[in-house]
């Protein structure tokens, strides 16, 4: 997989976790995972493929499919899908110059990232997939808004507290994420998409 996580949380106690995917094992597509304050979660998703997909990795209390609309980039965020609309814009980026194999992320990156962000990089999600999360850059979050329903969520503040979809938590600070996500052990009910699929199915 290739794209970005755009993370935020905002005076309402809504937090939300986007991911937005140039490459996937369903395609171009994103997703809005939703953790409401009352620690509800809900995906927002486009289509049945991108909810399947999703919903095959982490976990939720509930699926909906709405319409989206997107304008975005590795620095910002615009995004409206179904009631949410969301606007993240990020500073300079931290980058990674180079590739990493697996048992590096596993071994190398995981317990830095644990100790310095309190970030999981690597793990099994609540459904048996083993993830590696590979960053190439991070950007914290400069300024942000979002809005339910036409009603401001109020000013913009940290992911906590935890949303719970899966292992990992993103960054409690804001932020948008360059990311190489590699999966073992997915399989996508309808797609023939599995494990024992040659690892480009992947997006590996």
């Amino acid at each position: 997989m290739r794209g970005t996580i755009s993370s935020a949380g905002f005076e309402s106690g809504d937090r939300f976790v986007v991911g937005r995917w140039l490459r996937s094992p369903v395609g171009t597509t994103i997703d809005v995972m939703w953790a409401r304050p009352d620690g509800h979660r809900v995906l927002l998703a486009p289509d049945d493929r991108t909810a399947e997909f999703v919903t095959a990795v982490y976990s939720f209390d509930e699926v909906r499919l709405v319409d989206f609309t997107t304008d975005a980039s590795v620095q910002h965020l615009d995004v409206v899908a179904g009631p949410v609309e969301l606007r993240l814009d990020s500073g300079r980026p931290w980058r990674i110059p180079f590739r990493r194999p697996r048992w590096f992320t596993r071994l190398v990156e995981a317990p830095i990232a644990r100790a310095a962000m309190g970030v999981q990089c690597y793990g099994v999600s609540p459904t048996g997939v083993t993830e590696w999360y590979q960053a190439d850059a991070l950007r914290w979050v400069t300024a942000g808004r979002a809005r339910l329903d036409g009603r401001d969520l109020g000013s913009l503040s940290s992911v906590a507290p935890a949303c719970g979809f899966g292992f990992s938590e993103p960054p409690a600070r804001p932020s948008i994420v360059e990311v190489r996500p590699q999966l073992r052990g997915l399989v996508l009910p309808r797609s023939g998409v599995g494990a024992d699929e040659p690892d480009d199915a992947l997006g590996r």
